[in-house]
């Protein structure tokens, strides 16, 4: 029986699995501890270690994966091949940082990023946002020459968006116009990281002129993917997106039941958690 497809949505002309694939836990960013981020490293310390829990979303057809991809060769290698086993593309969302100082080196340093981020194949590419938010304005209400980045991304061919941390970016962005295609934005039930509140943030994306992906959904452990989850999914619009990390491939998958569950607005299908005494009435039939 041939597995359910996870809803899609569209950023401009491309297609993208609404679940995005997360790499913190892939890629050593716990946001617990430093123990917890050299356990990951040491987890997935090779192409090969990447591709079961790649292979568990791909057969799902969550497709769509974010990453800062030039900090890992490892895990660029392991998309690639994982594609060529599978027939299937995976859609690369890259996350560099660049240089935005505004002198005539930093700009072709900039676009040198940005032009490798196009070799490494990202069909979209989103200004990190410890760059981008060098460039806000507050008093302006404006992201200074922002305009010069996503040309070049542009130039390279691919779409331009931004990882805005700071909601104002995507306010600013829409005001001003910028080719800014779609955004990246810190969402969740508790508030993980947030510079506002949640119901701002709710609102924001809720206006937001183009699809937002959101991150940290389970506030990075802090809470259970059934609350995380099932919290984001119901809070966003139909053409966004949560980006869903996993440690293992059987987490992936418990990801993406709980997913589906809440878009489908009924009680997802798990296994009880384990105990030393399962027979107790709490936990259920």
């Amino acid at each position: 029986m041939a597995l359910k497809e996870f809803p899609r949505t569209q950023v401009e002309n491309v297609s993208l699995s609404r679940m995005l694939i997360g790499t913190n836990w892939l890629l050593g960013w716990s946001h617990t501890s430093v123990s917890a981020d050299e356990m990951i490293k040491r987890r997935y310390d090779s192409a090969e270690a990447f591709k079961p829990v790649l292979e568990a979303y791909l057969r799902h057809g969550v497709d769509t994966i974010m990453a800062p991809f030039g900090l890992s060769p490892e895990l660029t290698k392991a998309v690639k091949e994982t594609e060529q086993k599978a027939g299937r593309e995976i859609i690369l969302v890259d996350t560099p940082s660049i240089n935005v100082s505004d002198s005539p080196a930093a700009r072709k340093e900039a676009e040198a990023v940005i032009k490798e981020s196009a070799r490494r194949g990202a069909k979209l590419c989103l200004i990190h946002h410890s760059s981008a938010e060098q460039l806000v304005n507050k008093n302006l209400g404006q992201i200074v020459r922002l305009d010069d980045y996503t040309k070049m991304i542009r130039d390279a061919g691919m779409i331009p968006g931004l990882s805005a941390h700071m909601p104002e970016l995507i306010v600013y962005s829409d005001q001003n116009g910028y080719d800014v295609q779609t955004y990246i934005q810190i969402f969740n039930c508790m508030g993980f990281l947030m510079q506002v509140e949640i119901e701002t943030v709710a609102s924001i994306i809720q206006n937001a002129k183009k699809p937002v992906m959101t991150i940290k959904s389970m506030a990075a452990g802090r809470c259970s993917p059934y609350v995380g989850l099932t919290f984001s999914w119901n809070a966003i619009r139909e053409k966004d997106m949560v980006t869903v990390g996993a440690f293992s491939a059987a987490e992936a998958e418990e990801d993406i039941e709980i997913s589906l569950a809440a878009i489908e607005h009924r009680f997802p299908n798990l296994e009880k958690r384990s105990s030393p005494n399962q027979d107790q009435a709490a936990f259920g039939k």
